[in-house]
């Protein structure tokens, strides 16, 4: 496995088939030679139809388990998103990752007020009937690592995710 997700998220992976795959694919992957887009479903509007969200994350003070802006050791996170679709209380966002910290998609758009619908960490579990996180690994592009060839790889929204998504008028 060449990255993760996280828990209960859907969608695409990048697995190599030998050692010397997964070391180039590793090495274009802290390059950031490969390109991550998700699809999220947030609470609310975000003020702006496209936005970059650099605040480095950690541990938080407070709830060990989670990931947050208010950590006594932070890291570097930069994620980007795109408004896809406006919906009447939830926004579907386009989100590339320009890092990749451990739940940075999640613990970003709760930074700026508008979490992951569904989220029973982040946000608000059950959100339309939801039983996770509205977070859909949707695309993968990036270099063959044995031939260079471009591989550009998409995964349409599983069922539940396309569910929820008619439920909040989309």
């Amino acid at each position: 496995i060449v990255h993760r997700l996280d828990r209960d998220t859907s969608g695409l992976l990048v697995v190599a088939k030998h050692d010397t795959a997964h070391r180039r694919l590793k090495a274009a992957l802290q390059a950031r030679e490969i390109t991550r887009e998700y699809l999220a479903l947030v609470e609310g509007r975000p003020p702006a139809r496209t936005g970059t969200i650099d605040a480095p994350l950690g541990r938080d003070r407070r709830v060990r388990t989670r990931i947050s802006t208010e950590t006594d050791d932070p890291r570097r996170a930069v994620t980007h998103f795109v408004l896809e679709q406006a919906l009447a209380s939830t926004s579907l966002l386009r989100v590339t990752l320009e890092t990749g910290r451990t739940h940075q998609i999640r613990a970003h758009l709760l930074a700026i007020g508008h979490p992951v619908a569904g989220d029973p960490e982040y946000g608000t579990a059950g959100l339309l009937g939801l039983e996770r996180q509205f977070l859909h690994a949707a695309r993968l592009a990036f270099a063959q690592p044995m031939t260079g060839a471009p591989v550009d790889v998409s995964s349409p929204l599983p069922p539940d995710l396309q569910a929820a998504l008619t439920a909040a008028g989309g």
